[in-house]
């Protein structure tokens, strides 16, 4: 159980938790949800220690083990397989030491130890896990010195995976992951056997990976049980009950003022007046619903749509150097109307065709048709770097309309969902999101017909990607677009474009058809890498005994429904309690009924926390059993 108590902090004198409290029962999978700012980071910080609080505290189980991605990316000279392997320091530890060892009694310790921590298999897993986050058999053995910062930062989060921590934090790891990466982090999340709390903003990862989420806002921390979907019906229904509470609360206590006002001075009424002042004392206030207004992202129009196709090519040849394509083979055409992702691993070569069709790469033989004056918008995550540090958003936007008065260059950095405080700040004190806003912005800004998009959620919350999706489904071009997010895919393609095998091609299925080949295909790695593993078990076998295994579980699936359906009970019950504790009349009519009901509540809340507790566990052990 991981207990936090009351817990406040503040960050450069600004409190980002007050008193918030907390308990994630052993074996939680949580995503910690909240708008950017709000002190997700600050809270992994109080729990790892690297941050003092200023009260409350943290409760972990005695001798727990938490691991976090480190904030430097490895850069030795070391193969990746033996950073990755050195994560485990026990073993590293041991293996030194039984070199050296020459007690007899000590040496069959440590083989023992090496044993219990299952260290023969250290390579072959730390290898699965590698390979699930991109790197085959030949990556493995290179050094990190040869990689980009991106690819170090997977080696970063391989390392702490394969350590296993008991209480395992992850910050936005989607962050460098791409699309594969992530179904395979999603998957390997909701089998990891020990606790997690992982922040993100990816709406799929918090639907398929965790059992529950912690909701920062207001500095105070919520548990919700379930996924971010089920987390926002409850918090909408929650939110609903509140206001309508406050709404009753605010008129009770109008009332009772009314009366203490008019009477207060006369003597025939003094000691009523004085019983409706402590009434109201004792009534309290129901704390209104604050709503954060997300700004809208806005996309110009196209002034006029070339006819299609807007793109073709015809045997397509692309490189950056001469007799070495990246992709070759390329068969397409994009139309006025398309809305296309490219789906494939990072380094097969989606990004090198984003350029290409963009005009940014030449091809090196085939040809590429691009309709008369077609304009295309291109962003991507590293072009970040490219604004000029020192000058503001609407400074950025000045100088592409110098000719403009000052309320129209302010009205076109509005449309990229900036607030009014931030157009005259300069970009370096941006944050990543209102980086990505003006800089998505700028990119759209001739108002092109054909739009590229390369990551451009990175630093996007959930909220301001649900306003990316809105502004996409606004626009009257064609979108091209890569991203990990397969709920912005969902929501904004009609096409899938796989690139692989050094070309690429059209990909005849939906996301989830290609997330069940991503997850096979890793699965079948983790197989290999296990001993007694067949190969060649078919389909229907299979499906058998898949069939079979969830027979077998249907009585821990049964107390699992049952859980569920208590927990709604008394999340019901606890709501209508609410709403009768927050009628001044109760205490007025009847005290004692109103302490009956106070206990009633108290021990509804008490017999809540047990049953999701409960709900918890068995969860774990369904899904334990089902991928076992």
């Amino acid at each position: 159980m991981i207990t936090i108590t009351d817990l406040s902090a503040r960050v450069a004198g600004r409190l980002l938790l007050d008193h918030a409290s907390v308990s994630l029962p052993t074996g939680t999978k949580a995503g910690l949800v909240g708008r950017n700012g709000a002190g997700k980071s600050t809270l992994f910080r109080v729990i790892t220690g690297e941050m003092a609080s200023e009260s409350g505290s943290v409760s972990l189980p005695k001798n727990a083990r938490i691991g976090q991605v480190a904030q430097e990316a490895p850069g030795t000279e070391d193969p990746l397989i033996e950073i990755v392997l050195a994560a485990d320091k026990e073993r590293t530890a041991l293996l030194k030491e039984a070199e050296a060892a020459t007690d007899p009694n000590r040496i069959a310790e440590i083989q023992m130890r090496l044993v219990d921590i299952d260290a023969h298999s250290a390579e072959a897993r730390a290898a699965s896990i590698l390979a699930g986050l991109g790197f085959d058999a030949e990556a493995q053995a290179r050094p990190a010195s040869s990689f980009s910062g991106g690819w170090r930062m997977r080696v970063a989060l391989a390392a702490v995976l394969f350590s296993q921590p008991d209480l395992l934090l992850l910050d936005e790891p989607t962050n460098y992951l791409d699309l594969e990466g992530t179904l395979w982090l999603e998957d390997y999340v909701r089998r990891y056997p020990h606790t997690v709390v992982i922040i993100s903003h990816d709406r799929d990862l918090l639907n398929n990976a965790v059992n529950a989420i912690v909701h920062l806002d207001q500095k105070k921390l919520t548990f919700y049980r379930g996924g971010y979907d089920s987390f926002e019906r409850q918090k909408a229904e929650n939110d609903e009950l509140q206001m309508k509470a406050k709404a009753k609360n605010d008129a009770a206590r109008k009332h009772l003022q009314s009366f203490i006002d008019r009477f207060r001075a006369k003597a025939t009424k003094a000691r009523q007046a004085q019983s409706r002042i402590k009434a109201l004392e004792r009534m309290g206030t129901v704390a209104a619903v604050i709503e954060d207004h997300v700004q809208p992202i806005t996309f110009p129009e196209p002034e006029k749509q070339p006819s299609s196709p807007i793109v073709a090519i015809d045997k397509g040849v692309v490189g950056y150097e001469p007799d070495k394509p990246i992709l070759k083979g390329i068969n397409l055409r994009i139309d006025n109307d398309d809305r296309i992702a490219l789906l494939g691993s990072n380094g097969n070569g989606k990004s090198t065709f984003a350029k290409f069709i963009s005009g940014r790469l030449e091809a090196q033989s085939g040809n590429l048709r691009v309709a008369p004056n077609l304009k295309i918008g291109f962003f991507a995550q590293h072009q970040l770097d490219d604004l000029i540090p020192e000058q503001s958003p609407a400074d950025h936007v000045r100088r592409l309309m110098p000719d403009q008065p000052e309320a129209k260059v302010r009205a076109r950095v509005a449309q990229m969902g900036l607030a009014t405080e931030k157009m005259d700040t300069a970009a370096k004190d941006l944050s990543g999101g209102e980086k990505a806003r003006l800089l998505m912005g700028l990119a759209a800004f001739h108002a092109p017909n054909l739009l590229i998009l390369d990551e451009p959620t990175n630093h996007l919350d959930i909220d301001s990607r649900r306003a990316l999706i809105e502004a996409l489904n606004d626009y009257n071009g064609a979108v091209i677009l890569i991203s990990h997010d397969r709920h912005l895919i969902e929501a904004t393609v009609d096409r899938l474009w796989l690139v692989n095998d050094g070309t690429v091609a059209p990909f005849d299925g939906d996301l989830e058809d290609y997330r069940s080949i991503v997850v096979a295909s890793s699965r079948k790695k983790d197989d290999k890498s296990s001993p007694g593993v067949e190969d060649n078990v078919s389909k229907s076998d299979q499906r058998k005994a898949n069939a079979e295994k969830r027979a077998s579980l249907a009585p821990l699936k049964k107390r699992i429904n049952e859980a569920e359906a208590l927990t709604a009970k008394l999340e019901k019950l606890i709501q209508a309690l609410d709403v009768e504790l927050a009628d001044p009349k109760l205490y007025e009519k009847s005290p004692a009924k109103a302490a009956e009901k106070a206990k009633q509540r108290s021990d509804a809340a008490a017999k809540l926390a047990e049953t999701e507790e409960l709900w918890l566990e068995l969860s774990s052990q369904y899904e334990d059993a089902l991928s076992s």
